[in-house]
């Protein structure tokens, strides 16, 4: 297992350009894989999200990790009344009358093989957790949302990295998405939530 630290990387928008220069990322997942090598630009032409990289300092050639974000919503009023409460839980009682809370999708995370395990997924996350509490972010954030594989070592990790679900079950979720499941079907995604209010600033 490799280790390093994101600060001491260099932080890019990803582009064509780069992903044609550097050495060929894979994560462990080849959607994920095609996703960042040819369908992450198209996605940013159409405003959908934009997507970052880290570069290893020692070798710029080096992809340490990916990640692409987008600017959502949570739709409080249409939510079950526990998934309320718990996005309420830090909330003004006056501001809980808001229809949406502005939250910030990471609609992809991928962190290259070599340094799978090496705790970079969790300083990705803290860093996007810093991001959007800085004083210089242009727009509001209240949340960073994630729609997670619904597997436990995915679901584990971002449970350890402060995330929570939005739905008590997957029932629920399924209900709410209009997703009707077999007794024995799981969801392949779970909604997970991070209120930006915890970090201190």
């Amino acid at each position: 297992m490799n280790s390093i630290d994101i600060s001491k990387c260099i932080f890019k928008k990803l582009t064509q350009e780069l992903v044609q220069e550097a050495s060929p990322f894979d994560c462990g997942k080849s959607d994920l894989n095609e996703f960042f090598e040819n369908d992450a630009f198209n996605f940013e032409l159409q405003l959908f999200g934009k997507t970052y990289c880290f570069l290893s300092n020692s070798n710029e050639k080096e992809i340490i990790s990916i990640f692409t974000i987008s600017n959502d919503s949570v739709k409080v009023r249409t939510l079950p009344e526990e998934s309320k409460r718990q996005l309420r839980r830090n909330i003004p009682e006056q501001k809980q009358r808001l229809r949406n809370y502005p939250a910030v999708l990471i609609g992809r995370l991928g962190v290259n093989r070599k340094y799978t395990n090496s705790g970079i997924g969790s300083q990705i996350l803290d860093f996007l957790k810093s991001w959007f509490r800085e004083e210089n972010n242009k727009t509001g954030c209240r949340f960073l949302i994630v729609d997670a594989y619904n597997s436990e070592q995915v679901i584990s990790f971002y449970g350890k990295n402060g995330f929570s679900f939005l739905f008590d079950n997957e029932k629920i979720e399924a209900k709410f998405l209009g997703i009707s499941l077999k007794p024995s079907e799981s969801l392949r995604t779970r909604i997970m939530f991070y209120d930006l209010i915890e970090i201190f600033v």
